[in-house]
């Protein structure tokens, strides 16, 4: 359910990068300092001087010179200062926004979205390229619609291509770690290219990292959601595909060919069984297409979920499903995240708890995602961040 490699910004990934020269040395333990003073200031937003020695525990002479250093390296920046109390007012420091910038894209079947944000993750422009993604003369052009996204962000942003540090790209299936090719997404034609990164890479000028959707939802989650202060969790999307991203002991499961999780095709009780990729399984149960037709077609979501024996029956189904996964990774917690879980909200929580009982032991905490906005956009733009971060504040 992933690019190939680690993921940028995902639960238990490092945030420092190994620095060149060997361990214990001045230059090297001045960049850790650094990295550790550039991490709280992105933590904790402006810190005074006083302020960032106490966090850290250094002393006022290597507070200020660290501080200088990040100045002139313009990582760093004086934003006012600090009054109220005796003696001369405190200056205090902030990141500087301009030291770099990402873009983060979410592709879906109808197109592609684009945000472009400085260092500290504030969004600076968004653009919207609708592109069916079966048409055959989008097929081929997958790499024009993804620039012609970034450009409209990069052009309201006021920044070009070569203000790029990175770029994330959310896309429903996997690319397959030895071969580079996007599986278990038919309906995205124009994205099995194998050389497709690359291409990317080329026209945006900047290293590009292609990652599942769900996948991103969760970094979303661990990071501002329902999963933060969680190390074993599953995050469950039930929307028009349905999917699963496993985090155990902080770390995604993948997978040998990036599948993990892709628990739409998994068999259960009363879902037809799909041979080779298409509806089948889990998703021809809870997939919102499927919950919609429910009382007769033609319903929404939110009317579907107000009618209490279609509630009952949507909780039965995502209970079935939960329970052969947490059977299997056992997480302290699962988070039922996109549109069907949106417009079941709580009452569809308390069901499924319901329905878990004697299905499943042990039994997780079940919780809707709260997120606001796009919960792929959201990850995707935190991922590309901690990417942009590890080239950014490296001073070694």
């Amino acid at each position: 359910m992933t690019a190939a490699g680690s993921t940028p910004g995902f639960p238990g990934t490092p945030g420092t990068p190994a620095t060149p020269g060997t361990p214990g040395t001045p230059r090297v333990l001045r960049a850790m300092n650094d990295r550790a003073v550039l991490d709280l200031l992105v933590a904790h937003g402006p810190l005074t001087r006083t302020r960032i020695g106490e966090l850290t525990g250094l002393s006022k002479p290597t507070t200020s010179q660290l501080l200088g250093r990040l100045e002139a390296a313009g990582l760093v920046h004086t934003t006012g200062s600090l009054s109220g109390r005796p003696g001369p007012n405190a200056l205090l420091y902030e990141i500087d926004p301009g030291a770099g910038h990402v873009a983060a894209l979410s592709a879906d079947p109808t197109g592609i979205t684009a945000l472009v944000a400085d260092i500290t993750g504030t969004v600076l422009g968004r653009e919207r390229v609708e592109a069916d993604a079966v048409a055959e003369d989008v097929r081929h052009r997958t790499a024009q619609l993804v620039t012609e996204a970034v450009d409209g962000a990069l052009r309201q942003a006021g920044l070009g291509h070569d203000d790029l540090r990175a770029a994330v790209i959310g896309t429903p299936g996997a690319i397959d770690p030895h071969t580079g090719q996007l599986r278990y997404a038919p309906h995205l034609p124009g994205w099995h290219s194998r050389t497709l990164r690359d291409d990317l890479a080329a026209v945006l000028g900047t290293p590009v990292d292609i990652e599942n959707d769900v996948n991103l939802a969760a970094v979303a989650e661990q990071y501002e959601g329902a999963a933060q202060d969680h190390d074993n969790y599953v995050l469950t999307w039930l929307d028009e595909g349905v999917g699963a991203a496993i985090v155990l002991g902080g770390t995604l499961l993948r997978g040998a060919t990036g599948g993990a999780g892709e628990i739409g095709y998994m068999p259960l009780p009363g879902a037809p069984l799909q041979r080779g990729e298409g509806k089948g399984g889990f998703e021809s149960l809870v997939s919102a297409y499927v919950v919609r037709e429910l009382t007769g077609g033609g319903a929404t979501l939110d009317e579907v979920m107000a009618d209490d024996t279609a509630l009952g029956e949507v909780a039965r189904r995502i209970a079935t499903g939960i329970a052969a996964v947490v059977a299997v990774v056992d997480p302290e917690l699962v988070v039922l995240s996109g549109s069907v879980a949106q417009a079941g909200g709580d009452k569809l929580r308390v069901r499924v708890e319901e329905e878990l009982t004697g299905l499943a032991l042990p039994r997780p905490q079940i919780r809707i995602s709260e997120l606001d906005g796009d919960p792929i956009l959201t990850g995707a733009l935190r991922s590309a961040l901690t990417q942009a971060r590890d080239q950014v504040f490296d001073t070694a």
